[in-house]
């Protein structure tokens, strides 16, 4: 393929900045500082899934990601991760970008490439899903998780202000319903962070207008993002912590998870310390060192999917020590 169609291909393929810009979202304004970062993150999403959209070899957007800012990078790996899905997911051409993206550098970064891979599954028609192979049994529902991310990101009427929730959702396909409905709302817990503006006191009033019974998974899934894209100082996050409430060992398994996928991938910076420090009362490598022991080995056994497992057990490590230091 010439440069020139790879360049048109980019242009079709890839949404445009304005989508990630707050105003044109309708997204709550913390501050401009606020803004400013999560347009970034926005922005940098899009970088990367125009270098996978562009690229000859997954190797190609590979280098060109790493030329990204630490802070951000993850992000540009979710964004190339959404864009070689897209391309899996056409009728023509290969069917392997995802597999050959995860066995080079995105494989270190595979937490963000599945949630990439939920974004083109919220794109692509649903008889394109088995075009993305993603088959990971512990780390597959966070294909959910960027699922339900999207959804509440360009959905946001009918996801954060209707509470909108899956019904009969057809992947996986020997998936209970019930998990599957719980890692959406991880999902659009994660996007409430950027609906609010990373506002503690907005993302609380969002997360008490759904259901109760969805408070948990909202709640950890606005942790995660909390951790993984910050946007807050030391005070926000005490008065976050605080309204988490009886959900703080969900938001502190989270921030650990946060803290692993950064930690994967090389990827920590100062604020993912501060967010850990609060919220699981340990540095993030401490954080994530405790997530990583605590992760089920295969083969995997009982109704419970895996994932669960793992975030159960984290949840309960916190909130055991939680209790001891009380």
């Amino acid at each position: 393929m010439t440069s020139a169609l790879r360049s048109l291909r980019r242009r079709v393929l890839t949404p445009s900045d304005s989508e990630t810009e707050l105003s044109v979202r309708g997204f709550h304004v913390k501050s401009e500082e606020a803004r400013d970062l999560l347009e970034t993150v926005g922005r940098t999403f899009l970088r990367g899934y125009a270098y996978a959209a562009e690229s000859r070899e997954t190797a190609e957007a590979e280098d060109r990601l790493e030329q990204l800012p630490v802070r951000f990078r993850g992000f540009g790996y979710e964004g190339a991760a959404m864009g070689f899905a897209m391309r899996d997911g056409l009728p023509l051409g290969r069917h392997d970008h995802v597999e050959r993206f995860l066995r080079g550098r995105g494989g270190d970064h595979i937490y963000m490439v599945y949630i990439g891979v939920g974004w083109a599954m919220a794109r692509l028609p649903r008889l394109r899903w088995p075009a993305v192979n993603v088959t990971d049994p512990l780390l597959r529902w966070l294909v959910l998780d960027g699922y339900g991310f999207h959804q509440a990101y360009f959905k946001t009427p009918r996801y954060v202000h209707r509470q909108h929730r899956e019904q009969n959702f057809p992947w996986p396909q020997d998936g209970p319903q019930w998990y599957v409905q719980q890692a959406i709302d991880l999902g659009i817990g994660r996007a409430l962070w950027f609906v609010g503006g990373t506002d503690p006191a907005e993302v609380d009033r969002l997360i008490h207008a759904y259901p109760e019974d969805r408070h948990p998974a909202l709640f950890s899934g606005a942790g995660l993002a909390a951790t993984y894209a910050g946007g807050v100082t030391e005070e926000e996050l005490v008065d976050f912590r605080n309204r988490s409430g009886p959900h703080l060992p969900a938001v502190a398994q989270a921030a650990a998870f946060a803290a692993t996928a950064r930690a994967d991938a090389g990827l920590l910076v100062p604020h993912n310390d501060l967010a850990t420090g609060l919220l699981c009362g340990m540095s993030a490598l401490e954080a994530h060192r405790t997530s990583v022991s605590l992760r089920p080995e295969p083969p995997y056994a009982g109704r419970t999917p895996p994932y669960e497992v793992w975030r159960q057990r984290v949840a309960a490590r916190f909130a055991a020590v939680e209790e001891a230091g009380r």
